[in-house]
């Protein structure tokens, strides 16, 4: 049985203008692949919105490209930069092969509405909140795969980004103050409802800024469904996918990002819901684990109290929840799965606050 991700029929409201993308690719993509290119979409996934894109090369062979566009609707321009994810995986699969290698970008908005690009598809197993049926991670299993989970994280922030054409992919200096008041900007203007702790929470971390270390090359959402296991081996990660927020900053905020989405079996109820990954099954070990994992490889990095970066990763999710939901209710996404997003945003700024006033993570 495989485990890969599955297609589903394109949802209504994201439907691509087919017509003109397979001229386009047929033109762009001469010699490499002929048509007729066959278009479905991956259902899951928050932000921009992804494709499967299947084709055959002339000599037969079916190639399977994925297609990266940003979602409709879209009022944040610079949070769904299709040309910038594009250099950054142009400059980061020679030496990251775990990087998706890209393709083609098209910035005309003619051919489908928005620039997007195409990358080659990583097969393999991605692990969702619920596992697919017939699926099973055996308890021993966990420790192997979070060692390898952060393995590959520590693997990113050790890259010399400076060597490999990223020097000037982001402006590290000052970066943990910008991400804060820029965070807290984008809320105030996808606000829709009153949530006390979000600017509670804000007031907090601008008044906590930390000295941050050496930059790194960050992910910024990194977790486990972003990740691609080799079916053969659970425990090896063969992929890292959605790098529309990479940039060069703190690792640590990295670190904190992991750490919010790591959802343990003793988490109140409300966070429960909240999980991106089989992180709360039994044998998983917790966030403290993981960040002593991560301290043990990087000795000198991790300060004694990551409480800064965990609340922070915790506002920074519930103010892209809160973005979301306010393209949802301003009708411009028809995703019933986006009405819910509000609890979303309630529940992490919660725990946020929760985490302030107890110390822990």
């Amino acid at each position: 049985m495989s485990f890969e991700d599955r297609t589903k029929a394109i949802r209504a409201g994201e439907e691509l203008d087919t017509t003109k993308l397979e001229a386009h690719l047929t033109r762009e993509l001469a010699g490499k692949l002929e048509p007729p290119f066959v278009v479905e979409q991956f259902p899951s996934g928050h932000s921009n919105l992804t494709y499967l894109v299947r084709a055959r090369s002339p000599d037969g062979q079916e190639r399977e490209l994925v297609l990266r566009r940003p979602p409709f609707g879209n009022r944040v321009k610079s949070a769904h930069d299709m040309g910038r994810e594009h250099r950054v995986l142009s400059a980061l699969h020679p030496v990251f092969p775990k990087a998706p290698r890209p393709v083609l970008f098209v910035e005309d908005e003619a051919v489908i509405g928005a620039p997007f690009y195409l990358m080659e598809r990583i097969p393999g197993i991605i692990l969702r909140r619920k596992l697919q049926a017939g699926f099973s991670l055996e308890p021993v299993m966990h420790s192997a795969l979070v060692d390898a989970f952060v393995d590959t994280l520590v693997e990113l922030h050790e890259l010399p980004y400076e060597k490999i054409g990223l020097e000037a992919f982001g402006k590290p200096s000052g970066y943990v103050e910008r991400q804060v008041s820029g965070w807290t900007k984008r809320y105030a203007d996808a606000k829709t409802d009153d949530v006390p702790d979000v600017e509670k929470v804000a007031a907090w971390l601008a008044e906590h800024l930390p000295v941050s270390p050496r930059p790194s090359l960050i992910h910024n959402d990194f977790k486990y469904d972003n990740l691609v296991l080799d079916p053969a081996d659970k425990a090896r990660i063969v992929g890292v996918l959605d790098w529309e927020m990479a940039t060069v900053g703190d690792p640590l905020m990295d670190l904190g990002t992991a750490l919010s989405y790591w959802v343990e079996a003793t988490d109140p109820a409300p966070i429960q819901s909240y999980t991106f990954g089989p992180t709360n099954l039994p044998g998983s070990p917790t966030r403290r684990d993981v960040l002593a994992r991560y301290a043990a490889r990087r000795p000198g990095i991790v300060p004694d109290d990551m409480r800064f970066y965990y609340v922070f990763a915790l506002f920074k999710n519930a103010v892209v929840a809160q973005q979301i939901y306010a393209r949802f209710k301003r009708g411009a996404t028809k995703d019933e799965r986006f009405a819910a997003l509000i609890f979303g945003v309630r529940i992490l700024a919660a725990n946020a606050a929760e985490s302030i006033e107890t110390g822990t993570i």
